[in-house]
């Protein structure tokens, strides 16, 4: 759930959230509080998960899905990866307690979601997964979270723009697979991938 609000589409032929393994292994963040385990694990939020899950009919990703922590989140309250079955927690939100439950839900609907749409594409907080927020019982959840945590400082020498709508994409990377500009793959094509958006390098630092 980044800072900052979503702007693209990534066209992707396998359906998922990320890399492979990105955010896959456990960390030990050094959690203390009841319910936690030392090597990461969110036991409590584990059984919520899956008993969620099998209550709305997603049995067969219930029984894989696990709940952690994860050092490696920065900017972001949590993530989703659907194909490993996991669900990643920023171990900050210690921080702030009353956030975990929501930002646990948000990352759930993503799962959920995906489960639901099989291996066909979806936009990251599109009508799938604001379906499976209502179904979650967080109808009025929002796609990013304002929470206190940094923001990157590392250098975004490379600058794309959507030759729709002109706004720019700055990336500290640059991008190596089909982008679109979300918003106007949403206003002129149902939210799917379309090439007329593709992102354009217009600057390399």
């Amino acid at each position: 759930m980044p800072l900052f609000s979503q702007f693209e589409f990534a066209f992707r032929t396998v359906a998922g959230f990320a890399d492979p393994g990105r955010f896959g292994e456990s960390q030990d963040a050094g959690v203390t509080d009841p319910g936690y385990s030392n090597i990461g694990r969110h036991l409590n939020l584990d059984e919520k998960a899956r008993g969620l899950l099998r209550s709305l009919g997603a049995h067969r990703i219930a029984n894989k899905l696990r709940v952690e922590w994860n050092a490696r989140l920065k900017t972001a309250a949590g993530h989703a990866d659907y194909r490993l079955g996991v669900i990643s927690l920023n171990p900050r939100l210690i921080e702030h307690p009353t956030e975990i439950d929501r930002t646990f839900l948000h990352e759930l609907a993503h799962i959920l979601a995906q489960f639901r749409a099989g291996r066909r594409r979806l936009l990251p907080h599109g009508v799938e997964w604001q379906l499976a927020c209502h179904d979650l019982g967080i109808g009025d959840e929002k796609r990013c979270h304002n929470l206190p945590f940094p923001v990157s400082k590392r250098l975004r020498r490379y600058l794309y723009k959507c030759p729709n709508c002109q706004r720019d994409f700055p990336r500290v990377c640059p991008i190596k697979r089909a982008v679109a500009c979300l918003d106007c793959c949403q206003a002129h094509n149902g939210g799917e991938f379309d090439a007329r958006f593709r992102l354009k390098l217009t600057m390399q630092l």
